[in-house]
């Protein structure tokens, strides 16, 4: 096995074009699992270590740009208030040693469907930028997922950062697990709330062959909100509206048996989730709908 430790982001650009099968490896949480395990031996490793912009955010006037490397701590730390859901999700990754290693970057390439970022970043609306020595594209996340741990990146790209739209209202995030703590999810659930669009984006991991978005139960949700004047009014959402929500929710899921739990466990498991993260989205929009003064209720 080879190992290439590129000192900038210009060379690894270069060594990815000559080596398209290099595999990359920065806080390689998931790597370093399989090869311990002798679940794969590529030819070349690709470390990513020593380029630092990798690790570097920026905040923006919309966006966030963050690099493929940085930490979840830092996102935790840094980021609440610009990315919550994200900055939930982060919290609920393995032990603070690998929350301190891994980035959102690793999850992206792995494309697990179990990845705790994947929910978050549909329901926010992030895009991958990815690079390679032919130039940059801008993936959106929602075409990202092309197949198990697969993805729409070609050979000789590797991923700079994600861009993320600031919360423009309040966002969550659930996860099911077999124990507390260092625990890859049984399934978990984003949702975010958007008032100024007055939409509703969701992300689904670990229910399905890839992560994935409840488009239907969004669109119902987006519609019933309307309808009922609930934005304006910040009322409380009827039971009826919630449970239909995470009905819809669950049929979006295409899950498996497998070590974890069933199928119908998962079904089940992310119809409550739904029905919770909604009710805790908006009791967070209510309150700053009561607190507003004016005409705006948003977030």
């Amino acid at each position: 096995m080879d190992f290439l430790r590129p000192a900038s982001w210009e060379e690894a650009l270069a060594a990815k074009a000559e080596h398209p099968t290099a595999v990359p490896i920065a806080g390689g949480t998931d790597l370093m699992v399989e090869l311990n395990f002798d679940h794969r031996r590529p030819d070349v490793l690709l470390d990513l270590n020593r380029i630092v912009e990798l690790r570097e955010w920026a905040v923006g006037e919309e966006n966030v740009r963050l690099g493929a490397s940085v930490p979840y701590t830092q996102i935790m730390e840094n980021l609440r208030t610009e990315l919550p859901g994200l900055a939930l999700a982060s919290h609920t990754v393995a032990s603070p040693q690998i929350r301190n290693r891994g980035g959102v970057g690793g999850n992206l390439g792995t494309a697990s469907p179990a990845g705790d970022a994947h929910p978050a970043l549909l329901a926010a609306g992030a895009e991958v930028e990815v690079e390679s020595v032919r130039g940059s594209r801008f993936i959106p996340i929602d075409a990202f997922y092309t197949g198990v741990k697969r993805n729409a990146m070609d050979a000789d790209e590797l991923i700079k950062c994600v861009h993320i739209k600031k919360a423009d209202g309040p966002q969550q995030f659930s996860k099911v697990g077999t124990r507390n703590a260092m625990v890859i999810a049984v399934c978990a659930f984003g949702l975010a709330l958007h008032p100024q669009t007055r939409t509703v984006r969701t992300g689904i991991g670990s229910a399905a062959p890839t992560p994935v978005r409840a488009r239907t139960a969004e669109d119902f949700l987006a519609a019933a909100l309307d309808e009922g004047g609930f934005w304006e009014s910040g009322k409380v959402i009827t039971p009826s509206i919630a449970r239909q929500f995470g009905e819809l929710a669950s049929g979006a899921c295409n899950p498996i048996d497998d070590v974890r739990g069933t199928a119908k466990y998962r079904r089940h498991a992310v119809a409550v989730m739904a029905r919770r993260t909604l009710g805790w989205t908006w009791d967070s929009y209510r309150g700053v709908a009561r607190n507003s003064e004016g005409g705006s209720q948003c977030a």
